[in-house]
């Protein structure tokens, strides 16, 4: 049928199927910002346009029906160098992270603003009801509106967008605003799905519905004969090549235990068949015509199951190791199933584990003696927490877009580890490095499922087998059953005390479901420990770790790495040893927590598979977070309600994190002076969302005295930039930054001894000074970087000054902070209302302040969401019921605290670039405990798991 309607003032007309849904139509017009986040579900909003001035999700609204109808898409607001007043104030207010649906929250504040000038932040909310923001929260979201009314009314803000740190600097620990936030913000092409040709094949791969079964055979001969089908991959065909998906260091603590397809799957979602088609019809009815004969097998779902004696082997095959084999390595591989589907487990070195018994990795070790500080103690507290397993939610799903160019393989991945992404593609096609190029586009989310390689191995390979551009785009489904989520921990806490409120002995027993492959299997669970016990003054620890194997789905990296559950154990222990003693909670924290120069001997046994460093306490602001956080919520001042179902409690409890692995990460950075003075910097970083392209421009700029808009950063791309281990771990601002930091200084000295050459003079009397150029103190003679750079790269110059930086460290910059709550809790339901949460964090400088506490925000939240609601939930046979956003159900505007804050605690850090730290993952550490203790301070009941559901609320208080 025909249409004609007006998109963004320019009237068009055009044949559409009738049963085309609009944003199909507004992409295919180059309209590319309008995406689809949900697979038109109609939950997160990032398909929003306005239909005759009213906002409507453009997936579920056809495009007949916009016949003779005026329509308004993001990028019709403004462009990169035009920005609207709303975008703008977006960018302003730190908002516009990994963005994949700011245009679309641009566009709805900007219907709001246009029918109410001057919204109350309900009005606000209710704008934003219909868009998921994983990001940043949506606190700053108010601040972005309440910029706009002041430019609209004064002419310029006077609200601030986040407190100034390091005045004396010009660009460091200022808010100006992301580098990439006009162009994100106003719905350019960033993502990988903007970069995919035309004649790209479409990639969808056949499932398992078993969680555990043995493939007898599959049948593809029909589904070849479909019309467009270029290749089936199945296990039958692929490389028999054994490799993990962890993006991380190599060689890395995760067993080599899949291949691209198995014999035998073990998790319903597995991949069974790779499906390339030059449709995504064709590739449908392709799946739907394979014929797979399975033998079924009974799973195991839970770590009690895993660990049962006589419990079926997730994995039974042969076990090798490349270094560190075990000298009874071939009695233990005779007990070995002889089946050969089973396929083999390779380990790097050993990891303590013991695949008969379902164990992927294991860990023990401490200091001091816990058995005599238990004995001796004047109270001990016992108790065993679990949580639940948890999906990232990232609004861009997984996707990849692989084709082969000139005998070269290119991969545009939605990565956070783009050099992790090359090796790994090298493994499974059996190409060398030099010959694969990975584009590290936008990412649209990740929160470290971004860290994991989940479809780009399978992408590449197809491309590369096929020599055809090949497309992948992970189903909303796919994302919940086929993708890495939280690993669900079982952790026991034993703790010991006296009288004044000292804590004496504290063992941790971990056992954590890693899921039916090993992905970060010792890491994670490590972190629950490695990333909490050391908050502890404390002579007597001790910690036993085992990882098991399941049936459920895979587990991996996710924002804070292991740490919220570690810290939701021994926070929630230590309450109620405090209650047990009869101490103020708050006083056993202040005297049990580390300081600057405590000798932290606990990390020896917590490194990455080898031993840990051990190193005193650096820079600390955790004395001050807590100070700080018990005045602002009023501490020991009991609140009442005015609903006599109501009680009101408080909690709070100290995080730390890290920034990076000292010992492990590398990070390198070139940066080059072009012919009229600008510079380039060649970044191996992986921004994610997070602002490190402008940490990196800041940082050179202000080496370099030179303008921020005379930098540009070109980072991720493996063909452009030197080697960088990818932004995880918290490593990013720290690594990367230092070595941008690196490059940058080289890169001074190198212009200074370049000017000293031009103008006859000595080094020492030249100094660098805005807006870019080299003065003499001693004859005042000044040469610009442009006439610099162009007479070095003249026929009879000495070339273009680059410099080459890199960072490696075995120092420790650990942040520090303490997370508030003040909850309230009907005791005739059970329903638990967040009324306060406030976030405070030492980070060092904040080197992009308004970015840092969006990212807190976003990360408090997510973490709120965790506690109270987020779980996949599994049936019997290991499906996921709740496999959409829907079901699941993850923090909305609505659930945001009434009064939430986020506040950076002012500590300046000896090794970070400008005294930097890291700032994220930290922040997700912080809610189930400071949640728990206020659930327990409102209503007397201590709550061993998350969810905190309303239900587990009733039967803690015996109500049902």
């Amino acid at each position: 049928m025909k249409i004609s309607c007006v998109i963004n003032h320019v009237p068009r007309t055009f044949d559409v199927d009738p049963m085309m849904s609009l944003r199909e139509l507004l992409v295919s017009a180059g309209h590319v910002c309008v995406r689809d986040s949900d697979d038109s579900e109609g939950f997160c909003g990032s398909d929003t346009v306005l239909v005759d001035g009213t906002p409507v999700y453009s997936n579920l609204y056809l495009a007949g029906e916009a016949d003779g109808c005026d329509i308004l898409t993001p990028d019709g607001l403004g462009d990169a160098g035009h920005l609207s007043d709303v975008q703008q104030a977006m960018i302003d207010a730190g908002v516009v992270q990994s963005a994949y649906n700011a245009p679309a929250a641009a566009l709805l504040l900007t219907w709001l603003l246009e029918n109410n000038p001057d919204p109350t932040k309900e009005e606000i909310e209710d704008a934003l009801s219909g868009i998921f923001i994983r990001d940043a929260s949506y606190e700053h979201y108010f601040l972005a509106v309440q910029l706009v009314r002041e430019r609209r009314k004064l002419g310029h803000y006077e609200t601030k967008t986040a407190p100034i740190f390091r005045e004396q600097l010009r660009e460091i620990g200022t808010p100006d605003g992301k580098v990439d936030g006009p162009a994100l913000v106003s719905g350019q092409r960033a993502y990988v799905e903007d970069y995919v040709s035309p004649d790209a094949c479409v990639l969808v791969v056949l499932r398992s519905p078993y969680a555990s079964a043995y493939i007898k055979s599959i049948d593809t001969a029909e589904a070849e004969k479909v019309p467009g089908v270029v290749k089936i991959i199945t296990a039958a065909n692929c490389p028999d090549i054994y490799y993990m998906q962890a993006g991380q260091g190599n060689p890395e603590p995760s067993p080599h235990d899949r291949r691209l397809f198995n014999w035998k799957v073990r998790h319903v979602g597995d991949r069974v068949a790779g499906i390339v088609a030059e449709t995504k019809e064709a590739a449908e009815q392709a799946k739907n015509l394979i014929h797979v004969e399975y033998e079924v097998l009974k799973p195991v779902l839970t770590v009690e199951e895993a660990m049962a004696e006589g419990a079926p082997a997730v994995h039974n095959g042969p076990v090798e190791y490349r270094a560190g084999a075990p000298a009874d390595l071939d009695s233990y591989n005779d007990q070995a199933s002889k089946d050969p589907r089973e396929g083999k487990v390779v380990y790097q070195f050993p990891l303590g584990a013991d695949i008969h018994h379902n164990i992927a990795a294991s860990n023990r070790g401490g200091i001091g003696d816990v058995e005599k500080a238990f004995a001796e103690a004047d109270a001990v507290v016992e108790r065993t927490y679990q949580t639940s397993q948890i999906q990232h939610t990232p609004l861009e799903p997984h996707v990849c877009f692989a084709r082969m160019e000139g005998g070269r393989l290119t991969v545009y991945a939605s990565t956070q580890v783009p050099y992790h992404v090359r090796r790994i593609v090298g493994w499974v096609t059996g190409l060398p490095e030099n010959r694969i190029h990975v584009v590290k586009t936008r990412v649209g989310g990740g929160y470290g499922s971004k860290q994991d390689i989940l479809v780009e191995d399978l992408t590449a390979y197809a491309a590369y087998v096929t020599g055809r551009p090949v497309y992948c785009r992970n189903t909303r489904e796919e994302e919940f059953i086929a993708c890495s989520t939280r690993h669900p921990m079982r952790m026991r806490v034993k703790m010991a005390g006296m009288k004044d409120g000292r804590i004496t002995g504290i063992f941790m027993e971990v056992r954590a479901n890693t899921g039916p492959y090993g992905n970060h299997c010792l890491t994670v669970p490590m972190n629950s420990c490695s990333k909490t016990l050391p908050l502890f003054k404390c002579p007597n620890m001790a910690y036993d770790l085992k990882v098991y194997y399941t049936n459920t789905p895979p587990a991996g990296a996710y924002q804070g790495y292991g740490t919220p559950k570690g810290n939701y154990a021994l926070m929630m222990a230590m309450a109620e040893l405090a209650d047990k003693l009869g101490c103020d909670y708050k006083e056993m924290v202040l005297k049990n927590h580390v300081e600057t120069g405590y000798r932290l001997d606990i990390l020896k046994g917590l490194g990455e598979g080898r031993e840990g460093n051990v190193v005193p306490v650096g820079s600390c602001g955790l004395r001050e977070a807590i100070l700080k956080g018990c005045d602002m919520i009023r501490w020991g001042v009991r609140e009442q309600s005015d609903d006599p179902n109501v009680r009101i409690g408080k909690g709070f409890a100290m995080i730390m994190q890290g920034s990076g692995l000292p010992g492990l990460d590398h990070a390198e950075a070139i940066a080059k002076m072009e012919t009229d003075g600008t510079v380039i910097l060649n970044s191996g970083c992986a921004d994610i969302g997070t602002g490190l392209d402008t940490v990196c421009a800041k940082i050179v700029s202000e080496v370099m005295c030179m303008p921020m808009e005379h930098v540009t950063v070109l980072s991720g791309d493996t063909d452009a930039a030197a080697f960088d281990t990818g932004s995880y771990a918290s490593s990013g601002t720290f690594f990367s930054g230092n070595a941008a930091l690196d490059a940058a200084k080289k890169l001074k000295e190198g212009v200074l001894k370049e000017a000293a050459l031009q103008l006859g003079e000595e080094e020492t009397d030249l100094n660098l000074r805005m807006p870019g150029e080299v003065f003499s103190r001693k004859t005042g003679a000044v040469l610009s970087y442009g006439e610099l750079s162009h007479t070095a790269c003249s026929g009879s110059g000495r070339g273009m000054v680059v410099a080459h930086g890199s960072y490696v460290t075995t120092a420790s910059s650990v942040p520090y902070g303490a997370h508030f709550a003040e909850v309230a809790v009907n005791v005739r339901t059970g329903e638990i209302k967040v009324r306060k949460f406030y976030a405070l964090q030492d980070a060092g400088t904040p080197i992009n302040p308004e970015l840092a506490l969006c990212q807190m925000y976003g990360a408090a939240l997510k973490s709120i969401g965790h506690t109270l609601y987020e779980g996949m939930i599994l049936d019997k046979n290991g499906v996921c019921l709740n496999a959409n956003m829907t079901d699941y159900g993850v923090p909305m505007v609505w659930e945001q605290p009434d009064d939430f804050k986020a506040v950076l605690i002012d500590v300046n850090d000896e090794y970070g670039p400008f005294g930097a730290k890291s700032i994220s993952e930290i922040a997700c550490n912080g809610a189930a405990p400071a949640i728990g203790i206020a659930i327990h301070d409102a209503c007397g009941v201590w709550m061993d798991s998350w969810p905190m559901t309303p239900e587990k609320i009733l039967r803690k208080l015996g109500k049902i």
